[in-house]
């Protein structure tokens, strides 16, 4: 597939010495997020930090729409200070670098996760795992970063300025749209598939066809492995085999789900609503693993104890990656041809894309153009003028 086929071409970066200038001190981001409690996304401007010696500036291009986006802005995951910049699948261009950067040039395409810092000290963070940072992964949006005093917002923003260790490299020969949700969807399902050592002939179940599942599928199938996927919905079943799916199953069919029993090595659980496990359970072989990755707002119904005893099996949570995973994902999908299935939008349609992802109406992941942003942005200064 040729890169950016059928996706808006990002503006070529202008006049970057005077650019570098600018972002020297610090510089206003035109932005969209959530001003009110209950309310509709709106434009705003939030201010960016001055480039710090191990800073890059980015100008951003996309940023994919993810459902954590919707749950944190709308608090259903705890309270959060508001105005709130969501985005965490972030792609785009260096316009300026600190002086102690290494690695990075002005003008490369470079993509930010879920992450912008975390202690670097602790033995989660020696070991590559920032996720799992034991003194608080600092997150690209609603967290408070201790190290620069910032409250950090999203990519739902023309620019961002991150630390050189949580900036990604995205190689040229992916679509830079598509790619964006390889920094969430795809390193989330990446992560446990490669911590599990899937490869060629393992049985691999993924439970929902979604961002993540559909992400699920073609990764998993990249690797080598025989795919089934699960889902509750008839008209999906072909979605499923046209990403690559060996077998599809409806979990509401008890005799589709008995024929399962005892068939797959990992399976991958991408549903973020509650959801009864047991009988997936069931269609694990000894030694199985189940690996949640979708994250329900509400309590799931409980595991029976004697369907992990009955078999050894494992039941696990998996939480994004670390960045040099992240890295080895993105660079995974360049040698594969992988990239997200996307519908893009303009920030004009991104509270609709919100209310369509909530219910499910997408196929598979929704990313903002910015530049509609810098377009909606330059048209109001030009009437306020």
């Amino acid at each position: 597939m040729t890169p950016n086929a059928g996706r808006p071409v990002p503006p070529a970066l202008k006049d970057l010495a005077a650019l570098r200038d600018s972002v020297s001190a610090g510089r206003t981001a035109h932005a969209v997020g959530m001003v009110q409690e209950g309310g509709q996304l709106e434009r705003l401007d939030i201010p960016r930090r001055a480039v710090g010696p191990r800073d890059i500036d980015i100008d951003i291009d996309f940023c994919g729409l993810c459902h954590s986006d919707v749950h944190s802005a709308r608090g259903e995951w705890g309270t959060k200070k508001l105005p709130l910049v969501t985005g965490h699948e972030i792609v785009g261009r260096v316009v300026a670098l600190g002086g102690e950067v290494e690695g990075f040039e002005i003008g490369e395409r470079v993509g930010v996760g879920c992450l912008v810092d975390s202690c670097g000290q602790c033995e989660s963070c020696e070991q590559g795992l920032e996720q799992y940072c034991l003194n608080g992964a600092i997150g690209t949006y609603a967290a408070t970063n201790p190290k620069t005093g910032e409250y950090t917002q999203g990519g739902y923003s023309t620019s961002i300025v991150v630390d050189q260790d949580f900036v990604l490299h995205v190689p040229e020969n992916l679509d830079p749209a598509a790619a964006a949700p390889i920094l969430c969807a795809g390193i989330t399902t990446f992560s446990p598939l490669n911590h599990l050592f899937v490869d060629e002939d393992d049985q691999v179940g993924v439970v929902g066809l979604g961002g993540l599942g559909h992400m699920a599928v073609k990764l998993a199938k990249a690797m080598g492995a025989v795919v089934t996927v699960f889902t509750t919905s008839e008209s999906k079943i072909e979605a499923a085999r046209e990403l690559g799916a060996d077998r599809v199953v409806l979990s509401r069919d008890e005799e589709a789900m008995k024929d399962a029993r005892g068939s797959l090595d990992v399976i991958i659980d991408t549903v973020a609503a509650p959801h009864d496990l047991n009988a997936y359970l069931r269609t694990l072989k000894v030694d199985g693993a189940l690996v949640q990755v979708g994250l329900p707002s509400e309590d799931m119904p409980p595991i029976k104890p004697g369907a992990l005893i009955s078999r050894r099996l494992t039941y696990m949570g998996s939480n994004i990656g670390g960045i040099a995973e992240t890295q080895e994902v993105l660079d995974f999908c360049a040698e594969h041809g992988i990239v997200s299935d996307v519908e893009v939008v303009t920030v004009d349609q991104v509270n609709e894309a919100w209310e369509r992802m909530v219910a499910g109406d997408v196929k598979y992941r929704f990313v903002l153009d910015v530049n509609s942003l810098r377009e909606a942005a330059a048209s109001a200064e030009t009437v306020g003028a």
